[in-house]
């Protein structure tokens, strides 16, 4: 009689502690939903609202973040120097008129490139240096975003990508660089420049009238899953 009540005491305890395990890896689990929740929450860019914050390391390892420029419109170019979409704006050298332009205006230019190792357009080190230098880049960074984080926290589908983010940190424009989907540089000077005009609008105190546009290009060579 007394090994049975041992047996039963012992089940007891062993459906107990089964019980408790299984209800802590419920709570953990139930932590990192909420967690992944708020990422994912705080991670969203949308034209109208706070641009998302980030730290990136450009080509010499030197960390730039988005919040360092607070008070400064900025603007984020996704860059892929090997895409025909951005040669068509470097070959011509339309970018580099605008970053340069816009420059010295006070306006912080950042290229990001979001291209995952071993994909069409990362470069690190003395190549990236060598090709920046090449491509007579005059934004104030070129970013490395070899993760991809940044760029789906923004989105960004294509090479170029753009935005426009004002003083207040607000995200006021994102979509293509301009009205023109092609490689065609001809094309450069019948185009609207969607960019220009979210610049020139909010600089001048007016409400950007086309805040948000579908990009073209290439597609952003995130890493794959």
């Amino acid at each position: 009689m007394k090994t049975r009540s041992r047996l039963i005491i012992a089940a007891a305890l062993l459906l107990l502690a089964a019980v408790n395990v299984s209800a802590d890896n419920c709570a953990d689990h139930s932590k990192a939903e909420v967690k992944q929740a708020s990422v994912v929450e705080m991670s969203t860019a949308t034209v109208g609202d706070k641009a998302p914050d980030f730290t990136l390391a450009d080509a010499s390892g030197k960390k730039h973040t988005l919040s360092e420029f607070a008070g400064k419109f900025v603007v984020l170019e996704w860059v892929n120097f090997d895409c025909p979409f951005v040669k068509k704006h470097y070959g011509s050298g339309n970018m580099q008129r605008l970053q340069a332009m816009y420059g010295k205006k006070d306006v912080v230019w950042l290229s990001i490139c979001s291209s995952a190792p071993g994909q069409q357009g990362y470069m690190k080190g003395e190549q990236l240096t060598a090709s920046v230098k090449e491509h007579k880049s005059n934004a104030a960074a070129y970013l490395i975003d070899p993760e991809g984080y940044v760029g789906r926290m923004y989105n960004a589908k294509t090479t170029p990508n753009m935005y426009v983010v004002d003083p207040e940190g607000v995200l006021i424009y994102a979509g293509a660089i301009d009205d023109k989907p092609s490689v065609d540089p001809k094309d450069i000077a019948e185009s609207t420049n969607y960019v220009s005009s979210a610049l020139d609008m909010a600089m001048s105190g007016k409400k950007v009238q086309t805040a948000a546009t579908q990009p073209y290009g290439c597609s952003v060579k995130y890493a794959k899953k």
